[in-house]
Parts: structure tokens; sequence; C-alpha cells
């Protein structure tokens, strides 16, 4: 295997060790299966069995219930033998944190156990400890004696088992070795790994959850890695963003860090971890896996295959460009907005990318969210625009606009080879990457490349598309090629669920990579008419029933936020709730979204539990961490700042406490 999958330009699915879970095989080249989690006290029988009937018939092939003591885990067995009298055989998976006691109950009851390396054994109390080697050793006994009844109980009773590594809530013994980083991870689970195997237990699958998708992407393809040359076999992975969130960014940021990974043919298994009840998560990760059953039967061999990669795929760099203007350089990614399927475009059109304009003043209000560029049809604007937005247009049209200096013009690079009237500072050149049978010659881009003013506007019409992008930018570095890259990409599918999760990986996957200094975002004509017609809109309440110019704004903003490659809003780390949950998220979530969403840039974790609370306020600038029925424990990055807060005042207090550390500004009116 070449570095973490079997090919880095044509999507081949990584073969893994099969793992039986009741009636169900994960790995071994079966399909990806989808998965969610129940919300409910797993105590309420009566609740949690109704929810997990609504998940399986939402299509989840497995279901997890927590299990965070004995008592919780004796229960499973009135769950399942509920749902059984029902007709309902569909596998269980107990979740463990701190409890191996519940753990080896669970484990003679359900079809698997999940256990975090992380809280297991070890625990989680921010210290740092130096370890001497024989130190270290003798930890790593100190689990071998308490996880090996877990892995004998498991093997006796033919119960699967999923080694479940959380970047949040890494112990304090890996960070005081690894750091936060996704070799812990990655070190974190071996650990387990290989005490299970040393017992001849196999029917484990693996997963390294982040709420950061570029660093739940580099543990994936670390993890791959390490077992490889370690046992020279893998063992099924489960991909998952934890603490997503919820609405259209929990699905963006999904989408990004596990669809990464299934392009390159990684994945067994999935959740999409949604701050929403659990059966709508369902329809997201079917969205996702089915993507993968058409490229599974198309031949993608005209992308050429890679020899070495001119950079690591397991930490980010972004791609070394030269500045044309605004785009490319340390500057942030550039979103441009396709509205070239208006005919007549008017200042009230600009709404939807972020402009408004005031007549009574002359005067235009810019959001955060703001398109940088505006890519439009046959005929030049007839009207001022606002500074910070310019045109993309063709030849044709730049020519005869009254504001030449705003318009710059796109086109083929054979075209581009003869233009006359080039723009003096920016011109746009496309690139179809590998969609036929000629692809543009090495001594035709060197030719391009020795114009400054060129940015260049990758796409292509394989089905393996992302693929064939990310080998042409390998090709230019290669060439030494440092013009900016522009990612371009449109969307024939049907729903706005289903554009949103195809922009999502195609564009984020690059950007995880170090790819692209900007992005255009565009539906096919029929999608676009379909769309307008209000056919895929309606009753997505994620978009509020944004025009399609809008949703495809918001998209590429939120695809930049997700990747962290450009902050334009605030963000929200939120886990999807469970039976360990002590407020209600979701309700919450919103409250505190509602009075926050202005402080762009502010990183803000609402948890329902210390399980990963803590942990992942490391990547929080501040977290609301439920700590006990109805009370909330306020931190600022790791540090406990208020504990047992009230529910009822609590969000107050967060305002609060935002305001003592001068992360609160006053929302405009």
């Amino acid at each position: 295997m070449q570095y973490y999958s079997e090919s880095l330009t044509s999507y081949k699915r990584i073969l893994t060790r099969p793992v039986k879970v009741g009636n169900l095989i994960i790995g071994g080249g079966h399909p990806v299966r989808v998965q969610t989690m129940t919300t409910t006290d797993t105590m309420d029988t009566d609740a949690t069995v109704a929810q997990v009937i609504r998940c399986i018939e939402a299509g989840a092939e497995l279901v997890r219930v927590t299990a965070p003591s004995k008592k919780e885990a004796e229960n499973l067995a009135n769950i399942k033998a509920i749902l059984h009298s029902k007709g309902y055989t569909t596998p269980l998976v107990a979740d463990i944190h701190f409890t191996p006691n519940a753990a080896e109950i669970a484990a003679k009851i359900v079809e698997k156990v999940r256990v975090n390396p992380g809280n297991y054994v070890d625990k989680k109390k921010f210290e740092q400890i130096d370890y001497t080697d024989a130190e270290y050793v003798e930890e790593i006994e100190r689990i071998r004696e308490k996880f090996s009844p877990l892995v004998l109980i498991c093997k006796e009773h033919g119960t699967a088992m999923r080694i479940g590594t959380n970047h949040g809530s890494l112990s304090d013994r890996i960070m005081s070795r690894y750091g936060d980083t996704a070799i812990g991870m990655v070190e974190s689970a071996m650990e387990f790994l290989r005490i299970a195997r040393s017992l001849d237990y196999h029917q484990i699958i693996l997963s390294m959850k982040s709420s950061n998708p570029q660093v739940m992407v580099q543990a994936y393809r670390l993890l791959i890695q390490q077992m490889q040359q370690e046992f020279n076999e893998l063992y099924p992975l489960h991909l998952g963003v934890t603490e997503a969130g919820d609405g259209e960014d929990g699905r963006i940021k999904s989408a990004i860090g596990i669809g990464t990974l299934l392009e390159d043919g990684i994945g067994d298994t999935i959740r999409v971890s949604l701050t929403e009840d659990p059966e709508l998560e369902i329809p997201v990760c079917l969205d996702l896996v089915k993507r993968y059953n058409q490229l599974s039967e198309v031949n993608t061999a005209m992308v050429p295959e890679l020899t070495q990669l001119p950079y690591s795929p397991f930490e980010y760099a972004r791609r070394a460009t030269t500045a044309v203007k605004n785009i490319g350089g340390k500057q942030v990614p550039v979103v441009i907005a396709d509205l070239s399927h208006l005919s007549n475009i008017k200042t009230s059109d600009l709404v939807a990318i972020g402009y408004t304009y005031d007549a009574a003043t002359d005067k235009w209000a810019i959001s955060d969210a703001a398109a940088d560029y505006v890519f439009i049809g046959h005929t030049p604007l007839d009207f001022n625009l606002p500074g910070t937005l310019s045109i993309v247009a063709s030849p044709a049209v730049c020519s005869i606009a009254n504001n030449i200096e705003k318009y710059h013009p796109i086109m083929d690079a054979a075209s581009y080879i003869t233009l006359e009237a080039k723009h003096p500072q920016l011109n746009f050149v496309q690139i179809d990457c590998y969609s036929d049978l000629s692809p543009i010659a090495d001594e035709l881009l060197l030719q391009i490349a020795k114009d400054p003013s060129v940015v260049l506007c990758l796409s292509s019409q394989c089905n393996n598309a992302m693929q064939a992008v990310r080998r042409m930018a390998i090709k230019l570095m290669q060439l030494d090629i440092h013009q900016p890259i522009i990612l371009v990409t449109d969307s024939e599918w049907k729903t706005t669920d289903e554009h949103l999760i195809h922009f999502a990986i195609e564009t984020g996957a690059l950007l995880l990579e170090g790819i692209g200094d900007g992005i255009c975002l565009g539906l096919s004509k029929e999608a676009y008419d379909a769309s307008v017609h209000g056919s895929n809109v309606s009753g997505r309440n994620y978009f509020n029933n944004a025009s399609i110019e809008q949703l495809l704004n918001t998209t590429a903003f939120g695809i930049l936020q997700a990747t962290r490659t450009r902050i334009s809003k605030t963000e929200y780390i939120s886990c999807p709730s469970c039976g360990r949950t002590l407020f209600e998220l979701q309700e919450t979530t919103a409250k505190i979204r509602a009075v926050t969403n202005h402080l762009k840039g502010l990183k803000i974790a609402i948890m329902g539990c210390i399980v990963n609370g803590p942990g992942e306020m490391a990547d929080a600038d501040f977290g609301y961490v439920g700590s006990g029925v109805g009370k909330i424990t306020l931190y600022k990055g790791k540090e406990v700042m208020k504990r047992n807060i009230d529910s009822n005042v609590a969000v107050d207090e967060l305002i609060l406490l935002l305001k003592e550390h001068n992360a609160w500004i006053e929302p405009s009116k």
C-alpha cells in the first residue's frame, strides 16, 4: 500500500479484516455501514426502545446506547429483549467510558462494546507527568491487567469491540509523552489493540475522532500506516467527526472529515454526530455512502498514478503560491459566487452573497460572509459595485464593460495563449483535470505560468473529481508552478442535502491537503432549474428556505470555516447528546448560538457531560459543560472558571465570562 490508500488517483476501497457484529459484517469489502446513537436515558427502557426503532426504520444498521454504569449496562438486556420481541434484530452497541465493570456486563448482552482508551483505565486531570521508560511500561501492564478481562469476555461471547480514541479525551499519560497530536491518538488505540492481539482476539473496529476534521483525517491516515507497518493487516475503521454541531455547520464539518477519508477508500462504518435527534443523522450518512457505490463501478484510470507525494499527508502545510491581487500567498482563500444563471443581475441579487445596497445613502453594507468575486453571464452589470467585490466573466463581456478594472476574464488554457486583451493584474485560466484522453501538456502549463497575473481554476468532470484535481495540483508542485488555485466544483445532485455533501467533500478534502486559494461552487443547469422551482430547497430548516445563490455562498464560507482556512463566524463545538447528557442540549445550543453568533472567530464548546467536554475545551476558547443534573461548569480553554452553576442562569454567566476576558462585543442594532 502506498502512503495510506490503495490509490491516490482512483477510487479503490482499502481491504480490512471482516468483523462480525451480530448478523452484520463490517469490513472485508462489505458495504460501508451506517449507525447512530440514542439520546435517551438508558434506564428509560420504553423511550430507548422507541428511539432505537425510529433509528432502525430511518436506515441505521447499528445503534449505540450509552452504559455509564452497571445499572445501565444491565438494562441493555431488557432493551434488547423488547426489540427482539418486536422483530428488530439490528445489533446494539454499548458505549462505555470510565467503567470497566459496565463494559464487562454489557459484553455479555449486546453485539458490540465501545471503549475509549483515554478513560477506560487512564484518567484525565490535565496533569503533566514525566514518565521514565520503566514507569511507562508499568502503566502499559496496568492497562493490560484492567483491559484483558473485557477482551476475554468478548472473545467467549463472540462480541465485537470498538477501540474508539477521542482527540478530546486523550489521557494525561498519552498527552505527557506524545502531546495533543494525531500520533498520540494513534498510540492510545494501538496500546489496546496490541493487548487484544496478544490474546488472539481480532473482532475489533477502531476510530480516531476529533472535532477538528484536519486532526481526524491525519490520525486515521497515521493509524493505517502504523497497522500496516506493525501487523501487515488492517482492522475495520469507524469514521466520525465528534462534536460536529447541528444544521448546516454539522453536516459540512462531518462531510469534510468523513468524506475526505471515504474518497480514498478508507472507512467501513460511519456515524454523523449531530446535535439533533439521532434518526436525523441517518439520511446524512446515507447521502455520504451512496456516492461511493457509483465510484466503485466506474473506471477511473485516466488520472495518472503517483509514485511519490511532494508533501506530507500526515501534517497540514498550505501549498506555496505567489499572490495575485488578493488571491494566494498568505491571504485567506477567496469565495467566487456563481450568479451566471441570472440573466439580469440587480443590486438586490447581491444580498444572497453578502452585499446589501441602501439607495437612500448610496452605500453598501457588507457581511462577514460576503463573496470576493462574482461570476456573471453574458451582460455586464449596470450599477457600481461595492469596493470589495470584483467580476469574473468571459473575455467578450469584459471587453464591453464600463469599469474594466473590476472585470477579470476567464477562459481555457488554449484560448489564454492567444488572447490579446488580458487584464493587467488578474486573469483566470480554466483547467479541466483529466476529464478526457488529451490532458493539458506540461509545456502549456509552463508557458501560462510565466504570466504572474494568472490564477488557475481547477475542476474535473471525472467521477473521481477530487483525486483528479489533487493530481493536477501535485503536477503543478512537481513543475514548480506557484500560481494560486481556485477549486471549481459543480453539483449534479438533486437535493440541497446532496449538494451540501458533494461540495463539502470535493473542496474540503483538497483544502485539508493545503490545496486551494479559493472556491467557486455551482450547479449544473438541470440541478439549478430544479432548485429555483422549489423542489430542492423546501423544508430544509438549516437553510431557512434560502435561495440557491445564498445556499451556495453560505456553503462556501461554511467549508472554509470547517477546514479552518477562513474564519467568518462563531464556531460551535457541540456534542450530539446521549443518555449521559445532563441538560437539554439542542435547546441550550440554540440559546447560546442566538446570543453569541456575532462573535466572529470565537470557538465555543457546548458539551452534555464530562466524557469529552474538558478535553475538547483545549480546542475551544470557552466551554459550557454539564457537570451534574441541572448544573453547568464553565471553562476558558481547559481551565475551570465557574463550577456547578444552575443551568437556568448559566447562559448569562457565560456572557459575563466572555466579558471578563474581553471576548465579548455588543451585537450591532
